[in-house]
């Protein structure tokens, strides 16, 4: 049986492809600031700046899977980890970001 504690921290990007195609997504945090958010996002993502996180944890429900992403992957990483420190043990981060995304899995969107 999986527990939460088996839950990997890192989700590649096609991984989290597969998983949205077979209609199993997560919520997609998005943590970067709101004009990156505005250029290029994942649809359906929630924006929740890495600065503000910590005040708006009760926008996100603790059981729920989250994956948060970034540009390169580095303030997602931040994010997960802070949301598992905060009882969030289904939190992951998209290794590479939507850099990575945008690269590997659909490049028809702007990248910078």
């Amino acid at each position: 049986m999986t527990t939460d504690a088996d839950i990997p921290l890192d989700i590649t990007p096609e991984e989290l492809a597969r998983r949205i195609a077979t209609g199993d997504a997560p919520l997609l945090l998005d943590v970067r600031q709101p004009e990156e958010h505005a250029y290029v996002s994942l649809a359906s993502s929630t924006l929740i700046p890495l600065p503000e996180l910590a005040a708006r944890l009760g926008e996100l429900a603790k059981t729920e899977e989250i994956v948060a992403y970034c540009h390169h992957g580095v303030r997602s990483r931040h994010a997960a980890l802070f949301l598992r420190a905060q009882g969030y043990t289904r939190a992951r981060t998209l290794v590479g970001g939507i850099d990575a995304w945008t690269n590997r899995v659909d490049p028809s969107l702007p990248r910078y």
